[in-house]
């Protein structure tokens, strides 16, 4: 089942994506730490039709955030696959990670989305709101299953009541991301 194609959606109207988006639940990913919450996306359209990448997450009280940049594979396909490059550690950022993001499933509205890539290591639910009704939760799981997804390793991500607005204080040395590393 995980060897088969994935589907992904056709036609994405991109400046509609653009936003923020709330990470309702995912696959664990060293790249976050373990205990953040009110994890967050937001996306930015520049100029050169290239998108800009803000992830955010509190850990402890503390904003920890990592900017990128993702643009399609093929401009000329409408299939919504795209590539995402961040550069790592985020305190100094010298390593580029590349990884694709795949918008499996996204409703007619734009207030949820499926988002995953061809390995299988990672997926999204992502929604505008920080919280999302456990009947269209489960259709989205469920959809993530069919396309291959070993969905047991979903992590429901934590929300305040209140998610930050403001940047809040910054962890500026990277700390959090280290920690990460190490499973704290």
């Amino acid at each position: 089942m995980g060897n088969k194609e994935m589907e992904v959606v056709k036609g994405l109207n991109v400046e509609r994506y653009m936003g923020r988006w709330y990470e309702i639940a995912s696959f664990r990913s060293a790249f976050q730490p373990k205990n953040g919450v009110d994890t967050r996306a937001t996306y930015t359209l520049n100029p050169d039709e290239t998108v800009h990448v803000l992830n955010e997450t509190w850990t402890g009280g503390k904003r920890g955030y990592i900017e990128g940049t993702a643009w399609k594979v093929d401009p000329k396909s409408d299939e919504a696959k795209l590539k995402v490059k961040f550069y790592v550690p985020p305190f100094l950022p010298i390593i580029p990670v590349t990884g694709d993001y795949w918008v499996l499933y996204i409703d007619e509205d734009y207030q949820y989305a499926l988002v995953g890539q061809r390995s299988r290591k990672y997926l999204w639910i992502l929604c505008r709101q920080s919280s999302l009704d456990e009947e269209t939760y489960n259709q989205l799981v469920e959809k993530a299953k069919e396309e291959g997804y070993d969905v047991s390793k979903l992590h429901k991500t934590t929300h305040s009541e209140t998610p930050p607005e403001s940047e809040g204080p910054k962890d500026t040395k990277g700390i959090w991301w280290l920690k990460s590393i190490f499973g704290k």
